[in-house]
């Protein structure tokens, strides 16, 4: 079974995704990811929007790859008046998780914080888990929080 998620970002905001179950049985994996601009083609927006296993205390434009709680990233570059075409990256694990993630976005065009926002648009492949498959997803979290 495929969910799906959508919602607007504001410049620095992030959101969380519940997910967890309470015996854990329920994983997901990413199967897709989009970004785009709340105004696409009328100003110059660079979001960063990332996708993490834990609570973010900063939201920071920066793309790290070895953070071992990073499970995603998109990069939005909208198109501007003069014909610039627009541009989205996305890359994300296949890693299966079964607690809540958390979205952010950043604005990395410089624009003044809060100008700007963003959507995101991410499908979940909901996979049911056995006993020892679940035990391991909670036990990879734990690891990740310390």
């Amino acid at each position: 079974m495929i969910k799906s998620y959508r919602g607007l970002l504001a410049d620095d905001g992030q959101e969380r995704i519940r997910l967890g179950t309470p015996n854990g049985k329920t994983g997901y994996r990413i199967v897709k990811f989009e970004v785009i601009s709340t105004t696409p083609g009328a100003t110059a927006d660079e979001s960063v929007v990332k996708i993490y296993k834990l609570e973010q205390t900063a939201v920071d434009a920066t793309i790290d790859f070895s953070d071992s709680t990073l499970l995603g990233c998109g990069y939005w570059s909208g198109a501007t008046s003069s014909g610039s075409p627009a541009t989205m990256n996305i890359i994300f694990e296949s890693e299966i998780f079964n607690q809540d993630i958390y979205i952010t976005h950043k604005n990395a065009s410089g624009a003044t914080p809060g100008d700007t926002a963003c959507n995101f648009y991410l499908e979940l492949e909901q996979i049911k888990l056995n006993e020892v498959e679940a035990l391991v997803s909670i036990v990879k979290n734990l690891r990740t929080e310390q």
